[in-house]
C-alpha cells in the first residue's frame, strides 16, 4: 500500500502520499543503490532495524529491499536456471508476505488521518480497530524475523551476487525480459480501462510494478529516462488500491453510525479515487501514450526472436556439460536442414509468404507470438538437447524433455512452438518415435510429421559429432539416383562414429522413403581433389 504522510482539513482533496523518510534513508539517497550485493546487505540491516519495535518506515524499508531482491532473482532466473534463485526467492518471500498485513494496517492508519474531519466517530471506530490489528501483526511480524534464516541470507549475498555480475546489464536480453513484463503490463492496462474493477486497477498496479523493476535493476539507460513516469504511474494505482482497502474496511467493521456517514464518506473516496484514475489516463492515452514510448525503446520484429533465442542459448549454456558439443550439432544440423529437400507445410508457407514472422497487433503496441518456422524449432532442439544431462546421464533426452516443456515460452515463441522444440529433443536419441507414446499426444498430424522430420535431421547431425571432438565440421547434402547423398568433411568409414551414424540415419531414411549414403566429402585443393 501507498504511504500518506500529512494530516489534511476535509475539505481539501488529498494530495499524492510522500513516501515517508527517515535520517537513514534519506542518507542513503547519496549511495548508488543498484546491484543484487547492495540490497542483499540492505535486508540485513532493515531487519535489525525493523526489529526493533516494527516502526512503519523500517517495515516499509525492509519489504522494499526484500522487493527489489525478489525481483531481481525473477529476471535472472529466466537465464540462469541454478535453483539456489528460486531458493533465494522463496525465502524472502516468506518473510516479505508476513509482513504485509503490518504494513496494510499501518498505511491504512496514516490515511485515517489523512482522511479525517475534526469529531468524526467513523475514524474513531476505524483508529481503534486497526490498532488493535497492529498489535496482533506486530507479534506475528516478530515470529516471521525470527524465523528468517540470516544465516543463509548472508552466505547468498556472497554467492549470487557474483553469478549476476557475470550478465550484463542494458543487453537485448534483458530489453527481451522487459519487453514480456511490458506486454503483460498492457495486457492489463487495457484490462482495467475496459471494465474499470478494483482488482482490475490492483492486478494493473502489480504489472507495472513488474516492469518498472526489470528496467530499474536491468537496463540502466531506459531507466534513467523513464524511472519518474513509472514510479508516478505506480504511486497513483497504489493510491487508488489503498482508498479500496480503507472502503473495505470500514464496511467490514460497520464504521459508519449512520446513512449520512456512509454517504460522505463514499463521495470522499470516490473522488479520491477518480481524480487518481483520470491522471493515469492522462499519462497513458494519445499520441503521445507513456506505453507507445516504452514500446518503441524494447525489441522489435525479428530482434524479438534473436533476442529470445539468445536467452535459450544462455539458459541452455548453464545446464548443458558440453555446450559446445551442442553448438557444433546445431550447426550440423542446420546444414542437413538447408541442403534435405523439405517441403514446407501450406501453413508454414503462407505464414512466410504474407510475413507474419514480424506483425504486429493492428494497434501497433502489442507484439503478436511470432509463427515459428521449422528451421528455428530445430535450431532450439539442437541447442537445447543435452540440457537434460544436468539432471541424469541415463535416459538425458527424456529429462530434456521435461525441462524445456517447464519453461514459460519467451517472448516471440509460442507454447506450441517450443513444445515442438522439447519433442524434437526428446528424440535425438533413444526409441523411435511412434503412435501412443505420451510426448506426441496433443499434436497434430501436421506437427507429428514435422517432428519426425526434425528429430530425424537432429539424430544425424548428433551422430556426427557423437566423439564430441568437433572433427566434422561441413556437411553437403544433395539428392542422387533415388537416395540422399550426405558428403561430411572429416568423415571416416573406418572408425566408430561412422557406425554411429549407420544407426543414427534410419529415421530420417523412413520419412523421406530413401536411403541415406554418407561419403567423405571431396574437397578441391589447388593441388586437385582432396578427401
Amino acid at each position: 500500500m501507498s504511504s500518506p504522510a500529512k494530516s489534511l482539513s476535509p475539505s481539501a482533496s488529498v494530495p499524492s502520499p510522500a513516501k515517508p523518510t527517515t535520517q537513514k534513508s534519506e542518507k542513503a539517497k547519496s549511495v548508488n543503490k543498484i546491484g543484487l550485493a547492495f540490497w542483499m546487505d540492505r535486508v540485513l540491516e532493515e531487519c535489525e532495524r525493523a526489529s526493533v519495535d516494527f516502526a512503519p518506515d523500517p517495515v516499509h524499508d525492509l519489504r522494499v529491499a526484500l522487493r527489489r531482491c525478489r525481483s531481481m532473482a525473477d529476471g535472472i532466473m529466466a537465464i540462469d536456471p541454478d535453483p539456489t534463485w528460486k531458493q533465494m526467492k522463496k525465502s524472502g518471500k516468506a518473510l516479505f508476505s508476513r509482513l504485509g498485513d503490518l504494513r496494510d494496517t499501518q498505511v491504512m492508519e496514516e490515511w485515517m488521518h489523512r482522511l479525517d474531519s475534526p469529531g468524526d466517530p467513523v475514524t474513531s471506530k476505524l483508529l481503534q480497530f486497526l490498532a488493535i490489528r497492529e498489535a496482533q501483526f506486530k507479534q506475528e511480524s516478530a515470529q516471521a524475523l525470527e524465523d528468517f534464516d540470516r544465516k543463509q541470507w548472508r552466505r547468498w549475498s556472497k554467492t549470487l551476487p557474483r553469478r549476476a555480475s557475470r550478465l550484463r546489464l542494458g543487453s537485448d536480453i534483458f530489453k527481451h525480459l522487459a519487453l514480456e513484463r511490458w506486454i503483460e503490463a498492457h495486457d492489463l492496462h487495457r484490462r482495467a480501462l475496459r471494465n474499470r474493477s478494483q482488482v482490475a486497477f490492483h492486478s494493473l498496479r502489480i504489472g507495472i510494478k513488474r516492469f518498472r523493476y526489470i528496467v530499474e535493476n536491468f537496463l540502466p539507460q531506459q531507466h534513467g529516462a523513464w524511472s519518474d513516469d513509472l514510479k508516478e504511474l505506480q504511486d497513483l494505482l497504489g493510491e487508488v488500491h489503498d482508498l479500496d482497502v480503507v472502503w473495505s474496511t470500514a464496511l467490514q467493521v460497520n464504521a459508519f453510525p449512520d446513512a449520512a456517514a456512509h454517504s460522505r464518506w463514499h463521495a470522499r473516496i470516490i473522488q479520491e479515487r477518480t481524480s487518481r484514475i483520470d491522471k493515469y489516463k492522462d499519462k497513458v492515452t494519445g499520441k503521445d501514450s507513456l506505453w507507445q514510448v516504452w514500446r518503441a525503446e524494447l525489441p522489435q520484429g525479428k530482434q524479438i526472436q534473436a533476442a529470445a533465442l539468445h536467452r535459450l542459448c544462455l539458459w541452455a549454456s548453464v545446464l548443458d556439460p558440453d555446450f559446445k558439443h551442442s553448438d557444433r550439432v546445431t550447426r550440423l544440423a542446420l546444414q542437413l536442414y538447408d541442403g534435405l529437400p523439405i517441403k514446407r507445410s501450406p501453413t508454414e508457407a503462407n505464414r512466410r509468404n504474407s510475413n507474419h514472422g514480424d506483425s504486429t497487433h493492428p494497434d501497433s503496441s502489442h507484439p503478436v507470438q511470432s509463427h515459428i518456422d521449422q528451421r528455428a524449432i530445430l535450431q532450439v532442439a539442437a541447442l537445447l538437447h543435452d540440457v537434460g544431462r544436468s539432471k541424469r546421464e541415463k535416459k538425458s533426452h527424456k529429462a530434456t524433455y521435461q525441462l524445456i516443456n517447464r519453461l514459460k515460452p519467451p517472448a516471440g515463441w509460442s507454447a506450441e512452438s517450443l513444445h515442438m522444440a522439447a519433442v524434437v529433443s526428446r528424440y535425438h536419441q533413444g526409441a523411435l518415435p511412434h503412435a501412443g507414446q505420451a510426448s506426441l499426444r496433443g499434436l497434430t498430424s501436421e506437427q507429428r510429421q514435422t517432428v519426425l522430420r526434425l528429430a530425424g535431421i537432429l539424430r544425424l547431425a548428433d551422430a556426427f559429432d557423437s566423439n564430441r571432438e568437433g572433427r566434422i565440421q561441413r556437411l553437403h547434402v544433395a539428392p542422387q539416383n533415388g537416395f540422399l547423398a550426405v558428403a561430411a568433411q572429416g568423415y571416416s568409414p573406418r572408425d566408430r562414429v561412422a557406425e554411429r551414424i549407420a544407426g543414427a540415419r534410419h529415421l530420417l531414411e523412413l520419412v523421406y522413403k530413401r536411403p541415406v549414403m554418407v561419403r567423405p566429402l571431396v574437397v578441391k585443393t589447388a593441388k586437385g581433389p582432396r578427401r
